[in-house]
């Protein structure tokens, strides 16, 4: 009953959160705003949302050994390799705007993948992340960002925290969008089994390759 949870309001905030709809409005001052919703608002800070500098990590990602099979993006020219031995994978059931959904074999452990023909800055895409994740978890913060190269692509990496209906959960990804379209590959769990399920991410989201 536990695991069901968990998983059952981790899709729930994944279907809204990283959707590409945005909720903004203009006040009668000319303010830019965020409408939740739960009917509640928000000034947007535009200063918070400009892009800052992001760290290049100089390792060089590639994918691992053990990634056996090769899951192909149907929308795009994208791929994920990953180890069949250790995840659960199928079409997205769960949240109708992912393609693909998959889960650790035995832990609390579960993964995304989005796929759009739309192509953004990836400085845009961030913000959309942000804004939309704001609206049912407004304490969310991005712990860790940084440009990695992954298998001779360029993608940004981003960890966020948050808390919904009490569960302080993390989401841990890569973002990628270039003239095919966008992509993100998600991981998410709950914040006190992040540490430990790192390595697994790890691994899991080194296996995309541009194809």
């Amino acid at each position: 009953m536990k695991n069901i949870y968990l998983l059952t309001l981790l899709i729930a905030l994944t279907s809204t959160t990283f959707s590409f709809s945005q909720i903004k409005a203009v006040s009668e001052t000319g303010d830019q705003v965020l409408l939740f919703e739960n009917g509640t608002w928000e000034y947007v800070n535009t200063k918070d949302l400009e892009a800052k500098e992001i760290p290049l990590n100089p390792t060089n990602f590639t994918k691992p050994k053990e990634a056996d099979f090769l899951l192909k993006s149907t929308k795009i020219n994208v791929g994920f390799w990953l180890n069949s031995k250790k995840w659960k994978f199928h079409k997205a059931v769960n949240n109708e705007e992912a393609e693909y959904e998959m889960q650790l074999k035995g832990g609390d452990l579960y993964g995304m993948i989005l796929t759009e023909k739309i192509e953004m800055p990836i400085t845009t895409l961030k913000k959309v992340v942000l804004e939309n994740a704001k609206g049912v978890a407004p304490d969310i913060k991005i712990i860790k960002e940084e440009y990695r190269v992954v298998n001779g692509t360029k993608v940004l990496l981003l960890q966020l925290n948050g808390t919904m209906q009490g569960l302080k959960f993390s989401y841990y990804g890569y973002y990628y969008s270039f003239e095919g379209g966008t992509v993100q590959f998600i991981t998410y769990t709950a914040q006190n089994l992040l540490e430990d399920y790192v390595p697994e991410i790890e691994k899991l989201l080194n296996g995309f390759v541009k194809l």
